[in-house]
């Protein structure tokens, strides 16, 4: 506290209310109307079929929906990545391999805390590993950068069948 500075008053006490201090553009002579002033009145734009014909709360969605058009998501980008990478099929996530293996899935942390590099797991996706998951190791890469739910294809070994050891990520380029 400074006692230099003025102390300042009050909000019920100041000069001046109502008065315009500044204007923006022309304001003389439009015209204001509401509380509920008949002339407003919401117009629905496009096809009368892609209108909702009951009472829908917004974002309501079943869990079940939403895991399905996630798994239509990942593979809808699995294709893609097939495709920009020239990659083979997929193998399961939850299959042991001693032999480089290349597999699809989406990031996840196994905790409630932030994604580092000792809880990124990956979820498979559910054509070849039903939805299976493992942890990553990702000690032999140089660099690396994810995010939870990100889609990946990912190459390495899983020789035990309890941890995969990540040697290259495939990304999805825009």
């Amino acid at each position: 506290l400074s006692r230099s500075v003025t102390p300042s008053r009050h909000y019920a006490a100041r000069g001046g209310r109502g008065e315009v201090v500044a204007t923006f553009g022309d304001t003389q002579g439009t015209p204001w109307g509401g509380r509920g002033d008949p002339g407003c009145a919401p117009k629905l734009f496009g096809t009368p079929e892609r209108h909702l014909s009951k009472p829908y709360k917004f974002m309501f969605q079943k869990p079940l929906d939403v895991h399905e058009v996630m798994l239509w998501r990942m593979e809808e980008l699995g294709d893609a990545l097939t495709c920009h990478h020239q990659l083979e099929d997929f193998a399961s996530v939850t299959l042991p391999a001693q032999e480089p293996v290349t597999v699809l899935g989406q990031i996840a942390c196994d905790s409630a805390g932030k994604l580092n590099a000792q809880s990124v797991v990956l979820v498979g996706d559910r054509s070849h590993s039903g939805g299976g998951q493992i942890p990553l190791d990702l000690s032999e890469l140089t660099e690396f950068s994810l995010f939870p739910g990100q889609i990946v294809a990912l190459e390495g070994t899983n020789s035990t069948g309890r941890r995969m050891m990540v040697t290259k990520i495939y990304e999805v380029t825009p």
